[in-house]
């Protein structure tokens, strides 16, 4: 969790978070797609990013971002964007 994370989580603990699996966080379903996800990182260093959701009430859409270190898939963050919805398909990864 970077700085902003913690403050957006803080009503969820916050930096207590720190060092948890981020699975724990989330329902079966969710578990399923973020694993999807990353499976579809691994594969190709050139599958970066993916559009997961619109947060109606926050009017943002939401992305999964590939974190790599020298091409090697080492995790992935959240990109949040305030704006109107996305018109890419959800979890689109082909």
């Amino acid at each position: 969790m970077n700085p902003a994370a913690v403050i957006s989580y803080a009503k969820g603990d916050g930096d207590k978070l720190i060092g948890r699996s981020l699975l724990e966080c989330h329902n079966p379903e969710s578990r399923d797609k973020i694993q999807q996800v990353v499976d579809w990182f691994a594969v190709d260093e050139s599958h970066n990013i993916v559009y997961t959701f619109h947060n109606e009430k926050q009017n943002k859409d939401v992305y999964m971002v590939a974190l790599r270190d020298d091409g090697k898939l080492i995790g992935y963050y959240e990109k949040h964007e305030y704006r109107n919805a996305e018109t890419m398909k959800q979890y689109d990864l082909w």
